[in-house]
């Protein structure tokens, strides 16, 4: 189970894997890839982890969720990124199946910016990873 809020960015990723050179294992790792990129941008370490798929801060907080549905080879679904937000409703759930999970935000890393602003910078990143043009 995860939540989704206000101040989460959510990108949808939506594939037809069997035309893709890559199956759900590496779409996951390059969805990972490009927020742990991302951070790294920002002197921010972070990690998958292959057993919970998101992208953890290298003292274990979730920070991002990858959660993807296949359905005849079609991905559906994709990444959440947790922004600016009230952290909260995580407490009330078992974040991805897992009791106890701590949750983090992009806010308390020292990383001051809106979703609308991530989602600005996370683009052309995400299009260089899955090998698109970058639209304006």
């Amino acid at each position: 189970m995860t939540y989704h809020g206000p101040g989460q960015l959510v990108v949808y990723c939506l594939f037809d894997l069997r035309r893709q050179a890559f199956g759900v294992r590496e779409l996951v790792c390059r969805l990972e890839r490009v927020v742990i990129d991302w951070l790294g941008g920002y002197g921010v370490r972070a990690c998958g982890n292959r057993q919970a798929p998101g992208v953890y801060t290298a003292a274990g907080a979730k920070l991002a969720s990858v959660g993807l549905r296949v359905r005849r080879g079609c991905c559906y679904h994709g990444l959440s990124i947790n922004i600016d937000m009230n952290l909260s409703p995580f407490q009330r759930i078992n974040p991805c199946g897992f009791a106890g999970l701590p949750i983090t935000q992009v806010r308390d890393l020292g990383i001051e910016i809106t979703p609308m602003e991530a989602a600005a910078e996370l683009l052309p990143l995400l299009c260089r990873t899955f090998g698109y043009v970058e639209f304006q």
